[in-house]
């Protein structure tokens, strides 16, 4: 399965109120290992940056007058992503800034969940960890992953660590059902948005004949004391 870990950051938080990508990052991973393979680029967005969103990314409009226009790289992002599943946290926010970039090129109307599938790590997280918080830093903190230089956030960067934190997220035993949803994923369309497991094969790990007999003599234990009852024996 060949998956894309993206982020971006923006001039603002409303696409509806015109404001754009500002840096997009994508982190490549073919059965759950990163190839080594990303696609990276700051852009121009021909427009302010809100003070909020640049005390966030600390990315400022000067940075950027020498930058690329989103319509001047939309065809190799489009290229790297294409087919992927796309593992985005907050993916509707993300989504909805690609499809609104999409939408003002040239040509046929295209969008994110047209090309990709969708899955949405605050969604997994919010179904895995009801009532906690669930923001990419607290994901750190929980899968003891190091986010150590976020110190600002930055797509490749944020991308990168996303990445390791869904990795840690997805690669034990859970309880949790694969689930899919119809929901919207952007401004301008809508696509199907996976909040379970990965369907990507797990690493399976052998039991060692001493766990195994180990095992057995428990289950002897156990069976011994409920007067033959134990439910793990198979065939019980």
């Amino acid at each position: 399965m060949r998956q894309i870990v993206l982020d971006t950051e923006t001039t603002g938080l409303d696409v509806g109120q015109g404001h754009r990508i500002i840096e997009i990052g994508c982190i490549e991973m073919l059965n759950r290992r990163q190839t080594g393979r990303h696609f990276h680029r700051y852009l121009n967005p021909d427009r302010d940056i809100d003070a909020g969103a640049q005390a966030v990314h600390g990315i400022s409009r000067t940075q950027l007058e020498r930058e690329p226009r989103f319509a001047e790289i939309a065809a190799e992002l489009l290229e790297f992503i294409d087919g992927a599943e796309l593992i985005i946290h907050n993916a509707p926010f993300d989504v909805g800034f690609l499809d609104a970039e999409l939408l003002l090129l040239p040509g046929d109307r295209r969008t994110v969940g047209a090309m990709c599938a969708v899955l949405d790590t605050l969604a997994l997280a919010r179904a895995m960890h009801p009532g906690q918080r669930n923001s990419l830093d607290a994901l750190c903190k929980r899968y003891q992953v190091d986010n150590s230089r976020r110190e600002l956030h930055g797509a490749l960067l944020d991308a990168r660590i996303l990445a390791d934190v869904y990795l840690a997220m997805t690669g034990g035993q859970s309880s949790l059902a694969l689930a899919e949803v119809s929901v919207p994923v952007g401004e301008t369309g809508h696509g199907r948005l996976r909040t379970g497991r990965s369907t990507a094969a797990l690493k399976v790990i052998s039991v060692a004949d001493a766990e195994l007999a180990a095992h057995e003599k428990m289950l002897d234990l156990i069976a011994k004391s409920s007067g033959g009852d134990c439910v793990w024996r198979s065939g019980s």
